[in-house]
């Protein structure tokens, strides 16, 4: 039985994240908490970091596998004003990215220090593919992720601290479902081979499968569950 901390479980992938690694010990996290999860704004350095060890309070002082599920995904036309698109940018880049480096950098630390451990990194599609002019932002901060995510499985692998990620295409949660709508909805579907959207249940099976019962050999592996909709 690990113990399990995930970033991101109020909806969408990440409360499927919780329903997959039933029967672990699990802590979640949202950004005003509620239902055991722990209340954290990710746009906060400081509260980042009392996340991290409030989890490991809770979770008797070892934390074996962290997922790295939060994020944010705001238009941003590059229109707007200098100072507003910035703004958007550096806030995009400090939940999405900066805020999961800081956890990694907490678990590698501890897994160090325990012999090892796991970290699962929730990226997109379009760290590899892009996104609209409006996502700029979005698809940097993700690509950010994968090269971090490839970074420590390379530089501690020897210290069993492995570590990978998911790269999700749309997937039916809220937020995918309004932007899937403001897209053109069915046309948008002609791009995915498979012809329909991922679950939030397969994508929670994917960073399950990652976190407990992946080998090791496959540390550095990025997965994509995007239906076909681009192929690496």
């Amino acid at each position: 039985m690990a113990n399990i901390l995930v970033t991101g479980t109020s909806r969408g992938i990440g409360s499927a994240i919780l329903n997959a690694l039933a029967g672990h010990n699990v802590v979640g996290h949202s950004t005003r908490g509620g239902d055991g999860q722990i209340a954290a704004d990710l746009a906060s350095e400081d509260q980042t970091r009392a996340l991290w060890w409030e989890a490991m309070g809770r979770l008797d002082g070892r934390i074996d596998v962290l997922v790295n599920n939060a994020g944010i995904f705001e238009a941003s036309a590059i229109e707007q004003g200098d100072d507003a698109w910035t703004e958007a940018w550096e806030r995009t880049m400090r939940i999405n990215l900066t805020a999961s480096a800081e956890l990694c950098r907490f678990a590698v630390l501890h897994f160090r220090e325990n012999g090892g451990g796991r970290i699962v990194n929730v990226a997109s599609r379009a760290a590899y593919r892009g996104d609209s002019p409006q996502h700029w932002h979005y698809a940097a901060s993700k690509a950010g992720m994968i090269g971090m995510t490839k970074s420590i499985a390379r530089g501690y692998a020897g210290e069993n601290i492995l570590a990978f990620a998911v790269c999700p295409g749309f997937t039916m949660t809220g937020m995918a479902e309004d932007y899937l709508e403001s897209r053109g909805g069915a046309k948008l579907l002609a791009d995915i081979p498979l012809g329909r959207v991922a679950s939030s249940n397969e994508v929670a099976e994917t960073v399950r499968w990652l976190a407990i019962d992946a080998p090791a050999s496959a540390t550095g592996a990025v997965i994509d569950v995007n239906g076909a909709s681009y192929v690496r």
